[in-house]
């Protein structure tokens, strides 16, 4: 028996063959459910004792010989590709390559990080699910606050300390919680408000906060990176600052941009002002750095906000701030050379 085992393993190494079916065939005939190796080892149990163990291994050898033999040979067949199946007809006109698209919000979003990180300004992330304090109470807007009512906030019915953030001041408020000044860090994220959908707004949107504390900032260093900020953006450099009331900032101000006044659209977009709101901003309130863990006799700083779907509008004169959200693929198609 272990002679005739010997002289299969001669028989599999001397096999050659070009053809898959004769591969396949030699295969079946080894390997195969009812195939030799299957049928040795069914006589494994009539062999002497003392024989055992050199029968064994000598099937062994012939099932690693078999297998071998049919992996080399499958795996010379596919090495063989003719020129034709590389290249297929040289004289056919090559397949369209399709581009990929980028979201006009992606877009904004990416040029607005850009330009702060070159003074040196990093990117903070937090959650969209927030809870009270992070979102209201931190800021300055104790429980009644009559601010609140500004912004119609989602709560989770089953616990009303949980809520969709209204802003991404959130995000600040848990930095400066977890990070000594000096803080020089922007917020970009998507936030929520209850608010009626139509073509000017909607109940999510998406926002870019910044924040800068260290000791002795003013108001003319925020004034001097919101004009930065704008050259670098729209091209124009002369804002305005008109003043307003954010109940995280004191004194507050509200950004406006001089836009021209040298098209129609130019007229339509600023009421005919030749101005346009971008922002707001204003220096941190004592109260909100105390809130974070942050000593205000030390320690000044500055906040802005802005909304990355608005700028999206204006950059790429879009007329209707629900087409950001509906995933048009003809809209989106328009801003794949915005790279």
């Amino acid at each position: 028996m272990i002679d005739q085992l010997k002289e299969h393993i001669s028989e599999v190494e001397g096999f050659t063959a070009d053809d898959p079916k004769e591969i396949e065939e030699f295969r079946i005939k080894y390997l195969g459910k009812k195939g030799l190796l299957n049928k040795f080892f069914a006589e494994f149990k009539n062999i002497p004792n003392d024989q055992k163990k050199e029968f064994g291994q000598t099937i062994n050898q012939l099932k690693t010989a078999a297998t071998e033999k049919v992996n080399t040979l499958n795996n010379s067949l596919s090495d063989v590709v003719t020129e034709d199946a590389v290249y297929g007809d040289l004289t056919r006109p090559a397949e369209p390559l399709e581009l990929g698209a980028r979201h006009p919000i992606s877009i904004v979003k990416d040029q607005i990080i850009n330009i702060f990180s070159r003074i040196g300004f990093n990117v903070s992330e937090g959650p969209e699910i927030e809870d009270d304090w992070h979102n209201f109470t931190a800021l300055n807007l104790p429980e009644h606050h009559p601010a609140r009512d500004m912004q119609d906030t989602f709560f989770i019915q089953t616990n009303p300390d949980i809520l969709l953030r209204t802003h991404t001041s959130s995000v600040q408020v848990r930095y400066m919680e977890n990070n000594k000044p000096p803080i020089r860090t922007i917020s970009p994220g998507r936030v929520y408000r209850n608010e009626a959908i139509s073509a000017r707004s909607h109940c999510f949107f998406h926002q870019v906060e910044g924040l800068y504390i260290d000791k002795d900032v003013s108001f003319a260093d925020l004034k001097q990176t919101l004009q930065f900020f704008t050259k670098e953006l729209f091209g124009k450099s002369k804002i305005r600052l008109r003043p307003s009331y954010f109940p995280f900032t004191e004194p507050s101000a509200e950004v406006d941009v001089y836009w021209g006044l040298e098209t129609e659209t130019d007229y339509k977009m600023t009421k005919g002002t030749g101005w346009l709101e971008i922002m707001g901003c204003g220096m941190v309130d004592p109260n909100v750095l105390d809130n974070c863990g942050i000593d205000s006799n030390e320690y000044t700083g500055f906040a802005f906000g802005m909304g990355i779907d608005r700028i999206a509008l204006l950059l790429h004169q879009i007329s209707d701030i629900r087409l950001l959200s509906e995933n048009d693929i003809r809209f989106l198609e328009q801003f794949k050379s915005a790279f």
